[in-house]
């Protein structure tokens, strides 16, 4: 039998990559510990992109906006000179819309939480001289425990030599930790700036690195492959996209509702646990139970019984959002079904925690699209209509 020289080529790259995955398996420590080293170097580029991908949303609505403001309806020539030169002045207003948004965040939720948080410690400084008192007059009537204190014998320098251990080595962990603490801190703040500056040169050029990126497919891949290449990455592009809007979208509205529903309802802060509520919403699914946790703390100190009425009103409300909202703002704005959307979020979360239900569901919108288009080729090749 011949083999022609595709073939050979082909059989010695399958040869090649055997014995890599066969050398990498083998070294299966040193490949670990390279991909981490790898990672920590590229760290700061791929919080980057992220940070890039996230404020291009928002960026290209703003940016359509300045266009569509300046020249009703500019020729394409047109389109790209005010792109360049609207480009900045968008990154600028986008910043601006983030650090404002976050600073109306902080500004609500940290006062209320401070102030609650010093209520709670106040009325733990009233209440804990009664209890003190209470215990100590049942202790005293209680002749088993005046028994046991009369006839407890205690070793003073054995118990000050261990406490006087104790505190030292106490001490130089909390100064190691400490050490590691500043040091993480350091680096992590290294790493966002680094960060937040690629991203601004990757929101600045995104047309030129895309153009450049295509060029490289092209050369370096056959046309058939490098076609189906940017097909997949526009999909994930638009999948992730509207992943991220839908999410922004469904957590305002559930703000929104829990405002409407306590300002109505006469419930205490009401502003403050609608924002706290649509902050932890952008958590998909689970989120908002965390925002309940803490606004019904909130609320338990200033009334129990409103505390108890809240967590009734947000197990209706959140049956509402879960059953209606949810599934049709995101699961449609990503074309996944309902189902599919509860898999991805309970699955991503099992392996990746929060950041894993962030990626999950658009990722196997993307895996369910591919797989859907896949499916109605290989029916339409065999002639088969089945609906």
């Amino acid at each position: 039998m011949t083999l022609d020289k595709e073939t050979l080529k082909k059989l010695r790259w399958l040869i090649v990559f055997t014995i890599l995955v066969f050398a990498a398996v083998w070294n299966l420590d040193i490949v670990i510990s390279a991909l981490q080293f790898l990672i920590g170097i590229l760290a700061p580029f791929l919080l980057g992109a992220a940070i890039a991908f996230i404020l291009s949303v928002p960026m290209a609505r703003i940016e359509k906006t300045l266009l569509t403001l300046s020249k009703r309806n500019p020729s394409a020539a047109v389109r790209e000179k005010h792109q360049s030169r609207l480009r900045p002045f968008s990154l600028l207003l986008t910043l601006l819309f983030v650090i404002a948004l976050l600073a109306l965040v902080i500004l609500v939720i940290a006062p209320e939480l401070g102030s609650t948080v010093a209520g709670l410690g106040r009325t733990i400084q009233d209440s804990m001289p009664k209890l003190l008192a209470s215990a100590e007059e049942r202790f005293r009537n209680n002749e088993e425990i005046t028994y046991w204190l009369n006839n407890l014998n205690l070793n003073w320098e054995n118990m000050l030599s261990q406490a006087t251990n104790f505190f030292r080595s106490g001490a130089d962990l909390i100064l190691g930790s400490t050490f590691s603490v500043v040091k993480s801190i350091a680096s992590g703040v290294a790493n966002f700036v680094i960060g937040f500056v690629f991203a601004c040169y990757i929101l600045i050029q995104k047309e030129t690195l895309c153009r450049q990126c295509r060029k490289l497919l092209y050369a370096y891949c056959k046309q058939e492959h490098a076609k189906r290449i940017l097909d997949i990455a526009a999909l994930a592009h638009r999948t992730f996209s509207n992943f991220l809007t839908g999410q922004c979208l469904e957590a305002v509205i559930l703000g929104s509702m829990f405002f409407i529903a306590m300002s109505v309802l006469r419930f205490p802060y009401p502003l403050l646990v609608g924002v706290l509520i649509a902050v932890t919403a952008l958590i998909p699914i689970f989120g908002a139970f965390i925002g309940c946790f803490v606004a019904a703390f909130l609320i338990l100190m200033v009334s129990p019984i409103q505390a108890l009425a809240f967590v009734v009103m947000f197990l209706i409300l959140q049956q509402i959002e879960g059953n209606f909202i949810y599934p049709h703002v995101v699961g449609g704005s990503v074309g996944l079904p309902s189902i599919w959307v509860l898999v991805a979020v309970t699955v991503g979360g099992s392996l990746m925690g929060i950041v894993g239900m962030l990626i999950f569901i658009p990722l196997l919108s993307v895996l369910y699209a591919l797989l859907r288009q896949d499916v109605s080729q290989k029916l339409e090749k065999k002639h088969l209509d089945i609906s």
